[in-house]
């Protein structure tokens, strides 16, 4: 249910804002939202599993805030994260 190790590092290298970023709220969003699409798929088949349902939805919670985050201090980086990402909002 987890991603691995090396899709981890893609993602941190796709969207590092510089060498060796890995904290940045574009990186956390990034690996976040990969997490919850891996959950999802989960969730098509498992559709019982309430205990892992809560962890998606502090998933989630968590994505939400880092993205307000993100947009109270650079609207531009924001929106040019959830375009590369292609959420909706």
């Amino acid at each position: 249910m987890s991603i691995t190790a090396e899709e981890k590092a893609r993602v941190m290298k796709e969207f590092a804002t510089k060498e060796g970023d890995t904290g940045s709220p574009e990186v956390q969003v990034a690996i976040l939202s990969s997490r919850i699409a891996t959950l999802t798929e989960h969730f098509k088949t498992h559709k019982k599993d309430n205990h892992g349902r809560r962890g998606l939805l502090k998933m989630v919670a968590t994505r939400r805030k880092l993205l307000d985050y993100t947009k109270a201090k650079d609207e531009a980086r924001y929106q040019d994260l959830i375009k590369r990402l292609g959420l909706r909002r």
